[in-house]
C-alpha cells in the first residue's frame, strides 16, 4: 500500500483537467461538468460543486403528463435534477466507471440506472419494458436520448460494445445490458435450459434479443435491480 504525506496525496489526487470541455472524465470514476447553462443529472450523483449553481427537481408536469404516468408506473422512475448556473460539478455513482458519449443527431437507449448526466439540448423519454418478464429481469425501464450533445453513462468495470447486424443478432442478459443504439428494438425471450446451465436454479432465464443494425453496450457484472417475486429491491 502506497503511503503519502498529506501534500503528496493531494498532489497525486487533485483535479488536473483544465476545464476546456463541458464533460470531463477525471479518473474513470468522477465526472467533472464545466457548467455554463443547464444540464440534467441523476439524483444523488453530485458529490461536490463550485460556483453559482441552482438545483431543482424535475417539475411534476415539466415534461408532460405521459412521462409522469410512466414514472408512476415504474417503481424506480427516472429521478433527474435540473442544474443551472455557472461553475463546476463533480459527479459519481457508487464507484462505477463513467463514459462520455457524443450524440450527433442520433438516438441511444440507456438503462435508467446507468444514466448519469446529459446536456440540455438532448431530448429524452422514459420507455417501459413491454413485458412483465422484462421487469423481473431487472432493467425495469430505460431512457431514450436523442439529438446532439453529450451524455454520461456508468458501468461496473470496463464496458464492451457488441455489433448487431441483420445477419448476426445478439442476445444479452438484461442485468448486464447498459445501452443500445436507437435503431434497435430488443425483444424478450425465455430459456429454461440456459438458466439451468448457468446454475441459477429453477424458473425461466429472461434474455434480450437484438436484431437489426446497431450496437449493444454490456458490462461485466449482472446488476439485479428487482427480485422476480414481488419486484422487491435487493
Amino acid at each position: 500500500m502506497a503511503r503519502y504525506t498529506v501534500d503528496e496525496f493531494i498532489g497525486v489526487t487533485e483535479s488536473r483537467n483544465p476545464g476546456e470541455d463541458v464533460f470531463e472524465i477525471e479518473n474513470d470514476r468522477f465526472l467533472k461538468i464545466n457548467l455554463d447553462g443547464q444540464v440534467w443529472t441523476k439524483m444523488g450523483s453530485i458529490v461536490a460543486h463550485e460556483g453559482q449553481i441552482k438545483f431543482a427537481r424535475e417539475r411534476v408536469f415539466g415534461n408532460g403528463l405521459v412521462k409522469l404516468l410512466k414514472r408512476a408506473a415504474s417503481a424506480a422512475g427516472t429521478r433527474l435534477i435540473k442544474t443551472n448556473g455557472r461553475g463546476r460539478l463533480y459527479l459519481a455513482d457508487k464507484g462505477k466507471m463513467i463514459s462520455v458519449l457524443n450524440l450527433e443527431e442520433e438516438a441511444i437507449y440507456v438503462n435508467g440506472n446507468d444514466l448519469l448526466a446529459f446536456q440540455e439540448g438532448i431530448g429524452w423519454d422514459i420507455k417501459l419494458m413491454r413485458r412483465v418478464a422484462g421487469m423481473q429481469a431487472g432493467g425495469l425501464f430505460n431512457v431514450k436520448l436523442s439529438g446532439t450533445g453529450l451524455i454520461a453513462i456508468t458501468t461496473h468495470y470496463d464496458p464492451l460494445s457488441l455489433r448487431v447486424t441483420p445477419q448476426a443478432p445478439v442476445t444479452t442478459d438484461p442485468n448486464a445490458t447498459v445501452a443500445w443504439s436507437g435503431t434497435l428494438s430488443p425483444k424478450f425471450k425465455t430459456d429454461i435450459s440456459f438458466k439451468t446451465f448457468l446454475n441459477r436454479g429453477g424458473g425461466e432465464s429472461i434474455q434480450m434479443v437484438f436484431q437489426g443494425d446497431g450496437s449493444v453496450i454490456i458490462q461485466p457484472q449482472q446488476e439485479v435491480y428487482f427480485q422476480a417475486a414481488g419486484l422487491k429491491r435487493r
